[in-house]
């Protein structure tokens, strides 16, 4: 993905400085709503290890169908791989949610799902990407193509492309253009650009670019070094936050570390951080202001709509304190909801509600893009009327879904501060 809006990385990083500096909770709660905020925070972490547990299950079944596309490319590989990877990209983005307020998942998640991305630092690109950025050094570096890459004053040796090189390029020279690791890397190469613009179609990379006897473009051998690669770290990744979350593990025990107090506050900042400047803002907000298919979180598979949609059910899950997980069996337990409709049963009714509808309007929009009719990156386009409003429809129940949350938040007695964003706040400045 070409970083055609510099200012967006501006914006992420103000992002990340406003989530920094969240406020912690302060209030006192009578003995029983104490014991009932233990449990709120152990189902909250229950359902994390599961969400991690079920995203590496998935990612362990995306790296079978890996295998099998690179021992024999051929269109019903690749294609098996494309589902694989969707559909391991259903329980991932339930976890979105731990991202904010929990900072061991923070500092780790750029790992496996950084983006935009300067797809020119993996592999070749078409003409009209360009051949230089003033923003970035390793814009077309190309490692498949090069076994030598310079970061800054330093030659790495790129002639193997394992592990250990993917590490170092991943954000190399402190860029976070440069995602070399992670969903989305893996995503672009199994589909290649998507050069579309907000015309139909994603990505169209040929079965052959990983065919090392009848290679379609040069490197073939080494795009399926990197794609191996690539796979298996993610699985490594996936394995280290699941194990963070297991009885002994350290997100777990950091959680609990902040009392129960501190413990609901980052249950509840997550909510409102990722219902409002995260998604309605950064991923959909900016992407409607712009009309700019760069701005679509899964670019090159034109996956956005479900990625979207998985974020609402998992902002629900957590809410709810049930999870339906993908062997079909279902982990329940107290959740927020529960302690709202204990303590404030109004304000817990009408947040059901808008958590209802907020579902109800991703659900048309992932129906839209599944039905064949049009592609996330289609509906955000300069003159669709239709999808434009129906994105809009979408922003609109994040931010009253936002407002339900500071709603029960406040007849609590509890002070968090929601992470915001540009495109909501001060679009504006948003260039």
């Amino acid at each position: 993905m070409r970083a055609m809006i510099t200012a967006r990385y501006g914006s992420r990083l103000a992002a990340i400085g406003a989530t920094a500096l969240l406020t912690a909770a302060v209030f006192v709660l009578p003995a029983k709503a104490e014991t009932d905020a233990k449990a709120v925070i152990k189902t909250y972490s229950d359902i994390a290890l599961a969400k991690y547990e079920d995203s590496l299950t998935t990612a362990q079944a995306l790296d079978t169908a890996v295998d099998a596309l690179l021992a024999k490319p051929s269109v019903e590989t690749l294609t098996a791989a494309r589902e694989a990877w969707k559909a391991s990209r259903i329980p991932y983005q339930q976890t979105e949610v731990y991202r904010f307020g929990n900072k061991i998942v923070d500092d780790w998640e750029g790992k496996v799902n950084s983006w935009p991305l300067d797809e020119g630092l993996i592999d070749y690109v078409a003409k009209s990407y360009g051949t230089e950025s003033d923003a970035n050094a390793l814009y077309t570096a190309n490692v498949i193509a090069n076994k030598q890459v310079r970061i800054g004053n330093e030659t790495v040796d790129a002639s193997k492309i394992d592990a250990d090189l993917l590490r170092k390029l991943q954000e190399a020279g402190g860029n976070e253009a440069n995602v070399a690791t992670g969903y989305h890397a893996i995503e672009f190469l199994l589909w290649g650009q998507d050069l579309n613009g907000t015309g139909p179609g994603a990505g169209n990379r040929p079965a052959t670019d990983f065919d090392t006897k009848n290679c379609s473009h040069d490197n073939c051998d080494r795009r399926v070094a990197y794609l191996k690669a690539a796979s298996d770290l993610l699985q490594a990744d996936l394995a280290e936050m699941a194990g963070n979350w297991k009885a002994d593990g350290a997100a777990r025990k950091d959680l609990a570390g902040k009392g129960e107090e501190g413990g609901l506050a980052t249950i509840l900042t997550g909510l409102g951080s990722l219902s409002y400047g995260e998604l309605a803002g950064e991923r959909m907000k900016l992407g409607l202001i712009l009309h700019d298919p760069e701005e679509e979180h899964d670019c090159f598979s034109d996956n956005t709509h479900n990625s979207h949609y998985s974020d609402e059910t998992g902002m629900f899950s957590i809410y709810s304190g049930k999870l339906k997980r993908r062997d079909g069996s279902t982990l329940e337990g107290p959740g927020i909801e529960a302690l709202a409709e204990a303590k404030v049963p109004a304000e817990a009714k009408k947040l059901d509600t808008l958590f209802a509808d907020a579902e109800k309007k991703f659900g048309a929009i992932r129906d839209r893009a599944e039905s064949g009719k049009e592609a996330y990156d289609q509906m955000i386009a300069q003159g669709n009327e239709e999808g434009n409003a129906l994105v809009q429809a979408g922003i609109d129940a994040l931010i009253a879904q936002t407002r339900g949350i500071e709603a029960v938040v406040a007849a609590l007695n509890l002070k968090i501060s929601v992470e915001g964003s540009d495109s909501l706040d001060n679009p504006s400045a948003v260039q």
